[in-house]
């Protein structure tokens, strides 16, 4: 884990359409980091949550240093639902 990933920072989380997908954001940079064509799949978000985000916090579905480390590297983490089918959100179904 670098300097980085290990740093807390403060992160908005966003809910998307699909049930139970969730978007983490550095929150000064909200959704400007996410590629253009993931935020046409992803359609109307909805702010839902802002956070201080440590490596030690404890989250439902994650680890906040995966959290980190991917806002880190590409600038959001996507945090998919336990039934995800790809399918639904690749072709729009």
């Amino acid at each position: 884990m670098s300097a980085d990933t290990a740093k807390p920072m403060i992160c908005t989380v966003y809910r998307c359409r699909e049930a139970e997908l969730y978007i983490y954001v550095r929150r000064e940079d909200a959704l400007t980091r996410l590629p253009e064509d993931l935020l046409a799949k992803l359609g109307n978000m909805s702010e839902v949550l802002t956070m201080k985000l440590s490596p030690e916090r404890k989250l439902a579905r994650v680890k906040a240093a995966d959290v980190l480390a991917a806002i880190a590297s590409k600038g959001f983490y996507m945090q998919l639902p336990p039934d995800f089918n790809p399918a639904r959100f690749t072709m729009g179904g």
